[in-house]
């Protein structure tokens, strides 16, 4: 079969950064389901391997691929929540080789069936990112979901880096699910208009002093803040605006050390997200992202919820993913990059 690989990291500059590859169809194995990849997107996580990790030992070549979309073809003996020809969208494992193939299997926990409203394109953009958003706002901080119509905001969010993915999806499920304000960053003229058209009540610039910005707006404190991105330059300034008893959430990989003392007078918290977590450790909760997609799945069909798909760069082939990869590694994504069809 078909997939795009690597058998060593390289700059995506470098002729054999990605390459096409001919593998052998994988075996779906116990809770597996074996599905016919239709879709995919890309991540920052897909740059960060590429460019860092070596194929796992006792295997030539490494796959990408963290986002899919397609239908299941094959299921392992003890599949119990899932039957061929079922429309699927998941975000994998990890520590198992990417959804960037024509076939790929998966664990069926973290799995559920495509939004019947999205094609799969639109689908593919949505699990990791969306995952991501969900577990940080209920899972780590504990935010009450429930919103009365009308109801005044409790509390503020702000989103360091809106535009990207994750928050792109903490945008709209902040917004709509829960009664924080939204305050999000974006420093170009288009992002700033993405955010606001996905929901947020206000938008500021990240190349500009925070603290005076929100001061501004007549938020000078806040109770939650998404650090989504650029947390060794924007971590001094975000503690500055954190309110009392505040919660700090991160997911991007900072190159010096996150000093947490300054949090103390605060009381304040930090949440790691990585949304892997559950599938690499097989934690005992690991059914719930496949409840969480499921929700997720609901609400796009209801319209509270839509793909963050921006681009379609068609074919799933190394020249296109080496596209994707270099739109990602430039920091100007707005939502999300996807591929379809061999």
């Amino acid at each position: 079969m078909k997939a795009v690989g690597y058998r060593e990291p390289l700059p995506i500059e470098e002729p054999l950064s990605l390459e096409d590859l001919e593998i052998e169809k994988p075996t779906p194995r116990d809770r597996d389901i074996l599905v016919q990849v239709k879709a995919i997107s890309v991540n920052p996580v897909d740059t960060k391997v590429r460019a860092k990790s070596k194929p796992d030992e006792g295997k030539e070549f490494k796959v990408l691929g963290w986002d899919a979309a397609g239908i299941v073809t094959a299921i392992g003996p003890l599949v119990s929540m899932f039957k061929v020809g079922d429309e699927v969208f998941y975000a994998g494992c990890i520590a198992r080789q990417g959804a960037n193939a024509e076939f790929h299997t998966v664990d069926e926990r973290i799995v559920a069936h495509k939004p019947k409203t999205l094609s799969f394109a639109e689908a593919a953009a949505v699990p990791l990112t969306a995952l991501t958003a969900y577990e940080l706002l209920f899972d780590r901080w504990n935010v009450d979901p429930r919103k009365a119509y009308g109801e005044p905001c409790r509390g503020d969010l702000l989103i360091l880096g809106g535009a990207g993915g994750v928050g792109s999806m903490l945008i709209q499920l902040a917004r709509r699910l829960t009664p924080l304000g939204v305050i999000a960053t974006a420093s170009r003229p288009e992002t700033q208009e993405w955010c606001r058209k996905l929901g947020a009540h206000y938008v500021i610039d990240h190349n500009w002093p925070i603290k005076q910005q929100m001061e501004e707006l007549q938020i000078p404190e806040v109770t939650n803040i998404a650090l989504l991105t650029g947390t060794d330059q924007q971590y001094p300034a975000i503690v500055e605006v954190l309110a009392p008893q505040g919660k700090i959430g991160l997911i991007d990989d900072p190159k010096n050390p996150v000093d947490i003392r300054p949090l103390k007078r605060k009381c304040g918290s930090m949440h790691w997200e990585f949304m892997f977590a559950r599938s690499y450790w097989e934690t005992p909760d690991i059914l719930r992202q496949h409840d969480i997609l499921t929700e997720v799945a609901r609400l796009i069909d209801l319209g509270t919820l839509k793909t963050t798909m921006t681009e379609n760069l068609g074919t799933i082939n190394a020249e296109n993913l080496k596209k994707a990869h270099t739109k990602q590694e430039s920091g100007r994504s707005i939502g999300k990059t996807v591929l379809e069809g061999w």
